[in-house]
């Protein structure tokens, strides 16, 4: 079955992926327009946050849940080691059933909330949760939906900040892709402690460099996809371990758990899950811009293509990282592994898209019988005490 191009949105209607397709070719647009929307939020944002990230009594709770969630652990440890305060990412999930570990009254707390709906029934209710264990605590939501229930939430509050994306962010594909990149992006110019313009002009730069791994990358996606795998594995490292994560979540949502999708970081792979492997195996290896972690990459892609047991082993990442063929190796800007993210993801959610497609599933709604819903269902919220 020949897989038509990323940018042919015709054909993807008829395969029922057109919002997917298209949520994916508009992000370096999009990552621009937040550049520019951020440069008009700049004096709010700065009143609201003040001097709290300066300050080691404060603590920073990143959080969402599942995509979202992924989103606060490829920022947290980027933006904790930068600042004095306390920064770290909790999902939702657990946030809702073990507050005791997260939360303490006497501590001056910022929650930083990523939602693409803002509706998801967890997402209220940590906020409210949290307002009601931390009576000091403030509110930073970040979401791509003005009429969701984050947004609402925040409205006319003085102990809040709504921070809304492009609207065009606002997937409406099952699977987040433009609106897990936006609000990554967001965070990072909002919370990075280098200059304001030097933020803003990274996210111009990826912009561009977004548009160029698009085109270069497409035709090799879609040959890969054809590949019959049964397994994907993703491996990453520091904030690309998340990156990794969010890339399996992808596999699996775009081919409605067919395809079975891990994820691990290039050490741990070897402490269990390297049993796994087989000839119908695909492992991508998410490469680090960090000179370090590459060479611990590097030992194990050597070692896998060595082994031969996995189907194929393929890197993606800065062309300044050892390549070999097949890999998706691009000309990046030295910029952290944190900000480079959505670059390596744009190839990871492109195969998804793929091989969701090659398998005859719908991407734009890969469970019709509501299985899994777009935004999710079926949480009972439990009070705590």
């Amino acid at each position: 079955m020949e897989l038509p191009p990323l940018f042919d949105l015709a054909a993807w209607q008829s395969r029922g992926g057109a919002h997917t397709a298209g949520e994916i070719v508009q992000q370096p647009a999009l990552w621009a327009a937040v550049a520019d929307l951020l440069e008009t939020a700049q004096p709010s944002l700065e009143a609201f946050l003040g001097s709290a990230l300066s300050q080691p009594e404060q603590r920073v709770i990143f959080t969402g849940a599942g995509s979202s969630g992924f989103i606060a652990e490829m920022v947290a440890d980027a933006i904790n080691a930068q600042w004095p305060a306390d920064i770290r990412a909790v999902h939702t999930t657990s946030l809702l059933t073990h507050p005791q570990l997260y939360l303490k009254a006497d501590r001056p707390t910022l929650l930083v909330s990523f939602g693409r709906s803002g509706s998801s029934p967890e997402s209220v209710a940590v906020v409210e949760q949290v307002q009601a264990s931390v009576p000091s605590a403030r509110f930073l939501h970040i979401t791509c939906n003005a009429h969701g229930a984050l947004a609402r939430h925040g409205s006319g509050r003085q102990d809040t900040c709504s921070l809304l994306m492009p609207p065009d962010s606002c997937d409406q594909a099952f699977a987040m892709t433009s609106s897990l990149s936006c609000m990554l992006l967001a965070a990072l110019t909002v919370f990075d402690k280098a200059p304001w313009a030097d933020r803003v002009a990274r996210l111009r730069t990826l912009a561009d460099h977004g548009r160029a791994a698009l085109h270069q990358w497409d035709a090799a996606i879609a040959a890969l996809a054809q590949w019959p795998c049964a397994r994907v594995i993703y491996l990453g490292s520091g904030p690309l371990e998340a990156s990794a994560r969010e890339a399996a979540l992808k596999v699996l949502e775009l081919t409605a758990g067919r395809v079975l999708a891990l994820s691990n970081t290039p050490l741990g792979f070897r402490h269990g899950p390297k049993s796994t492997l087989d000839g119908d195996t695909l492992v991508v290896m998410l490469r680090s811009a960090q000179p370090l972690a590459r060479r611990y990459e590097q030992d194990l892609l050597d070692e896998l293509r060595s082994d031969g047991i996995a189907g194929r082993v393929i890197s993606v990442g800065p062309s300044s990282a050892e390549g070999a063929e097949g890999d998706f190796v691009l000309e990046a800007p030295d910029f952290s592994d944190s900000w480079l993210a959505p670059l390596w993801l744009l190839m990871a959610q492109g195969y998804a898209l793929q091989r969701s497609a090659a398998m005859g599933y719908t991407p734009d709604n890969p469970f019709p019988d509501g299985t899994v819903n777009r935004v999710v269902q079926g949480v009972t919220i439990h009070s705590h005490g």
